[in-house]
This record gives structure tokens, C-alpha cells and sequence, in this order.
């Protein structure tokens, strides 16, 4: 394809997070100031929500929790966010000199300005796509009811034995319909990004059996997106459950999971 949609998301002295449609695509802080990321399989036709959460809660926050009440803080002048929809050409750095931009989000209080976080800029746009319609769009509403919560284990578990296995077909299915509409999203013939995923996944034993970090019901979080028709798998600390242990350098790489729960059974859209 010739270009590629994507969001940037900068933050300065703050952590800020990016949606677009009710799904949560990147997150920034000051460790890593600066993300970003492909959205063609979060966008539709017509009007996309985008969303700015400067100073957001934490992702896996427990559904039950009360959530505390509003942080009351004073703006400094130095902090900022901002979110960017780029349309830079295939090849070509996603910069805003460099890339057509299609929309625009900033936050940046001028010193001495009250306010509480999170605070949520949000705009409606019309961007140029037309991608078939994304099954996630019509998946029923879901609360992360335990029993949904042990079911969510139970196959991430299983995913993640296979993994450490070496049985990369496990995941491969699992992932069946969601590779299918990556291809859509960019254009890429299915054949193709089945075998990509797949030498993704072989490439996890070139060291020897990969190690999954340990998945219990106490670590694993379900976070609604899009209103609840996709669920997040995160761990406690907001990363994505299923991820290997780090090696030697530190090194861990996670494979998120977003599901959508339909008649009782579970399917990875995202």
C-alpha cells in the first residue's frame, strides 16, 4: 500500500494515552515520550472517535474498584500532549512535516492552570478509509465477569503451554479471524500474514524453549474496550498477559490478546 494511516502520540511531563473508537492504542510516559502506531484495523467509514487522556488511570484497574476521585493538580506550562492521525507515504518517517495530517488533538495548559486528571480531549473525524466492516464492531457488549475472567485464563494458559511447546498452530487458529482482517486492514493477501505470523512465533524457540511469564486468576485483568465488544488481557502491572519471562537481556516479548465473547465462546478479533 501507499501510505499508511497512523496515530503519533507525544507527551511531555506527563503520561498520556491514545483511543481511537473506544480502544486504547498507545501510551506514553516520560521512560518512552513518543509512540507510534498503525490504526487501519481500529478505524471505520464515517465519523472515528479519537481521544487524548492525559494523566490516564491505570489499564488494569479491577472492574469492581471504586474508582478514586479526580486528581486536583496545577499546570506547570511545561507539560503537553499531543495526538496526531499521519498519513505519511509507505517508506517515509510519520512526520508531520513529512505526512499529511488528518486530524489533531493538544493538550497544553498554560502555567498556573487548574485542573483534574484524567483529563479527556476528544474530536470526531471523517477519515479516508474503506476497509470492510470489522467484526468487533458487531460483537455483543461484555463485562469481565469472573466466570468470563476464567475462561479468558484458561485459554491464554493453553496458549501460552502450546507456545513453550513449540506448537505454533495452536496460536495460529486461535488468531485465525484476526490475522484475516489485518490482511484487509493492509492490504496484505492472507496467505501471506498467516506465514508472517507464523515465522513470528517459530522465531520464539531460536534460543531454546521460550518461557511464559506464570498466568494465575489473581494477575490477569480484563479491560473493556469499545464498550465492552472487545476485552483486554493485561496483567497487574497494565502489560499484556501473555508474554514471555525476559532472557538474558532483558528482552520479553508480549502478544496482545483482545477478545470479544460471543454465545459463551471467546474469539481473538484483536
Amino acid at each position: 500500500m501507499e501510505r499508511l494511516l497512523v496515530i503519533k502520540l507525544d507527551a511531555v511531563g506527563c503520561e498520556a494515552e491514545a483511543w481511537i473508537n473506544g480502544i486504547a492504542v498507545a501510551r506514553v510516559d516520560a521512560a518512552r515520550p513518543r509512540a507510534i502506531v498503525p490504526v487501519h484495523e481500529y478505524t471505520i467509514a464515517g465519523a472515528n472517535r479519537l481521544e487524548l487522556v492525559v494523566w490516564p488511570r491505570p489499564a488494569a484497574a479491577p472492574p469492581d474498584q471504586a474508582l478514586p476521585p479526580p486528581l486536583a493538580l496545577k499546570a506547570d506550562g511545561l507539560q503537553s500532549a499531543r495526538l496526531a492521525i499521519l498519513l505519511p507515504r509507505a517508506g517515509n518517517a510519520a512526520d508531520e512535516s513529512a505526512s499529511r495530517c488528518l486530524a489533531q488533538l493538544d493538550w497544553a495548559p498554560v502555567a498556573g492552570l487548574p485542573y483534574e486528571a484524567p483529563v479527556s480531549v476528544t474530536q470526531d473525524v471523517a477519515l479516508p478509509v474503506s476497509f470492510p466492516r470489522w467484526r468487533w464492531l458487531d460483537a455483543p457488549l461484555a463485562e469481565p465477569t469472573p466466570a468470563l475472567a476464567a475462561q479468558a485464563l484458561a485459554l491464554l494458559q493453553n496458549l501460552a503451554r502450546d507456545l513453550a511447546e513449540g506448537n505454533i498452530e495452536s496460536f495460529v487458529g486461535a488468531a485465525r479471524l484476526r490475522t484475516d482482517e489485518l490482511a484487509a486492514a493492509y492490504q496484505v493477501p492472507v496467505d501471506e500474514s498467516t506465514e508472517r505470523l507464523r515465522r513470528h512465533l517459530a522465531s520464539l524457540a531460536d534460543g531454546g524453549p521460550p518461557a511464559f511469564l506464570p498466568l494465575d486468576a489473581g494477575s490477569l485483568f480484563l479491560r473493556k474496550l469499545a464498550g465492552g465488544r472487545l476485552l483486554e488481557c493485561l496483567d497487574a502491572s497494565g502489560e499484556a498477559a501473555l508474554r514471555t519471562a525476559p532472557d538474558a537481556a532483558g528482552t520479553s516479548r508480549s502478544f496482545p490478546v483482545r477478545l470479544a465473547a460471543v454465545e459463551g465462546k471467546l474469539y481473538v478479533l484483536r
